[in-house]
């Protein structure tokens, strides 16, 4: 739901980057573009987790810190992975849950501006809810058999 939320978020801003040409060719933007008009982004129950969210972060200043804190720690500990390639997935996944998060809450619990945030964390924030997708998408595929 984090990444629901935090794609959610950077919506328009990701629309506007699509009509201006921004991002990459026409067959990316209408990939994107199905993605981000799918009735799931508009799901009353990511809203309901966004609240809880800032709600548990306002509760308490020190769990938005914390919440910081342990993001900053695992792009730390994705430096100690030995493989390249493992290395570069996890920083991307970690800079995806990151971004949502810092779209979900901001600095003060309330909501971070879209505008602020660079286009490289919007990619990974993309990218990593594809990994998410795919992982769900494999479960289903496993339930199956």
């Amino acid at each position: 739901m984090l990444l629901l939320s935090g794609v959610r978020a950077a919506r328009d801003r990701l629309l506007q980057d699509c009509d201006s040409g921004s991002i990459g060719d026409a067959e990316a933007c209408e990939t994107l573009r199905s993605i981000l008009t799918h009735p799931l982004m508009d799901d009353p129950n990511i809203d309901a987790a966004s609240r809880r969210l800032k709600d548990h972060a306002l509760r308490d200043t020190n769990n938005l810190w914390e919440a910081r804190m342990r993001t900053r720690d695992l792009m730390r500990i994705m430096n100690c992975v030995q493989c390249n390639k493992c290395r570069f997935h996890g920083k991307i996944s970690t800079l995806g849950l990151s971004t949502a998060l810092q779209l979900t809450l901001g600095r003060q619990g309330m909501g971070g501006d879209v505008a602020k945030i660079h286009r490289v964390e919007l990619a990974a924030l993309v990218t990593t809810m594809g990994k998410f997708a795919s992982g769900i998408e494999l479960c289903y595929e496993m339930q199956a058999l």
